[in-house]
């Protein structure tokens, strides 16, 4: 098949949906299907255009086997509305013109967000007369509005009739959590129309490695402590300042050593932070290369997932998926009816406690601290069902299984 993916974010981009679609592309190639991505200049998470991209309004280049198709965006570091308008529409317009470069592909995969993005895909499936399948990341506007990235009563009305044109104008809806299911179901959305593919890790990159011999831990002077461990996007729905309260209150355990890893800008502010309430336990560190993230995460005893209380059906952190597959215990602070609680209770692989409840996370650490044997028992479970419910070439099934059907009718 000639499969066209339509996905903002791709490689080099280090997190997020970058590495997924770029797994899936290189997937498919593999199968023996021609890929074509069409995708921005990376830029994700510093939100500047990378160096060797600069300059450029568009370009082809050929990697593993899928030819990549990257387009200009008007991308700044602190974007206020306009910006984020200049960014939507600079890659809609510019990503349409160059994803007319190509033969007719049979089945079209577009990821959201952004939600603008199902404007293009949509004309080019009218116009090739091919099938388009909307792969929900997150659900938009909902998820901006909750968080209070979008508050303009203008602007979310237009996004709410985008989202519907999304839903209306896609042939299928691949959504990764069964909340997911509910939300689009309770605004309308047949439900033969949405079909469930959770996303994926590659248990085989990302595995259970031995702690003390991480080169990250003897790198960082970690060797002896008990790491619980941050990784990720540091935004509007992750309340880290309560994990550093936490922090600063486990501070009379010397052994015990927060580290949180995210982009550098982010932890600028929770190093004003931390420096405030003079949490000395807490380790801020910059993104590591993806090549080093299986030694990162072995390096940790716990890994957290962090939400705010009302992010809950509109929201799936893939950060999950990675550290089942670490083998390490997951301490999620996140609502107790939102997707990603349910996804840490299905696994048997963490401990669930209450969002922004500092209390909370000083009583889960000093739980795990404390019972190593319970500690070893979550991350082995979360490994297993890692394995059965989240490896990659049963997603990488399931999207080709779908692919076929699509494109037959």
């Amino acid at each position: 098949m000639r499969i066209l993916i339509y996905s903002y974010n791709y490689h080099p981009e280090p997190i997020g949906i970058a590495p997924l679609m770029t797994e899936l592309a290189e997937g498919l190639v593999q199968q023996g299907h021609e890929v074509r991505v069409v995708t921005a200049m990376p830029n994700y998470p510093q939100r500047r255009i990378y160096d060797e991209y600069k300059g450029k309004l568009y370009m082809t280049e050929k990697k593993k086997g899928v030819a990549v198709q990257r387009n200009y965006v008007w991308i700044r570091p602190n974007p206020g509305l306009l910006d984020r308008i200049m960014l939507d529409a600079s890659f809609v317009l510019i990503s349409l013109v160059h994803a007319l470069k190509g033969l007719r592909p049979d089945v079209i995969l577009l990821t959201v967000p952004p939600l603008p993005v199902a404007v293009p895909a949509a004309m080019l499936g009218w116009l090739h007369r091919c099938p388009v399948i909307l792969n929900l990341q997150d659900i938009l506007p909902e998820a901006a509005v909750h968080t209070g990235l979008l508050t303009n009563k203008r602007m979310i009305r237009i996004f709410e009739g985008l989202e519907k044109f999304a839903y209306w104008s896609a042939t299928k809806i691949s959504v990764i959590s069964e909340g997911f299911v509910d939300n689009l179901v309770g605004k309308g959305v047949q439900e033969n129309k949405i079909v469930l593919i959770p996303n994926w890790v590659d248990v085989n990159f990302i595995q259970p490695l031995p702690k003390e011999e991480s080169p990250f831990r003897k790198a960082h002077q970690l060797n002896g402590k008990f790491v619980v461990l941050y990784s990720g996007n540091i935004g509007r729905t992750q309340p880290l300042t309560a994990l550093i309260d936490a922090a600063a209150r486990l501070k009379h355990i010397p052994e015990i050593a927060v580290v949180i890893v995210g982009e550098e800008k982010a932890l600028q502010d929770l190093e004003l932070y931390r420096q405030k309430i003079d949490a000395t336990n807490v380790l801020l560190l910059p993104f590591q290369p993806r090549k080093e993230l299986p030694q990162m995460l072995a390096a940790a005893d716990i890994g957290m997932v962090m939400q705010k209380e009302n992010v809950i059906s509109f929201n799936m952190p893939s950060k999950i998926q990675v550290l089942l597959a670490s083998g390490r215990p997951i301490i999620a602070s996140v609502p107790s009816t939102g997707t990603a609680a349910k996804a840490v209770q299905q696994s048997k692989g963490g401990i669930v406690v209450p969002p922004e409840d500092s209390n909370a996370l000083v009583a889960a650490i000093l739980d795990l601290y404390k019972n190593p044997d319970k500690a070893e028992a979550l991350g082995k479970q979360g490994r297993e069902y890692a394995i059965e419910n989240y490896a990659f070439n049963t997603a990488l099934d399931r999207y080709e299984k779908l692919f076929g059907e699509v494109s037959l009718h």
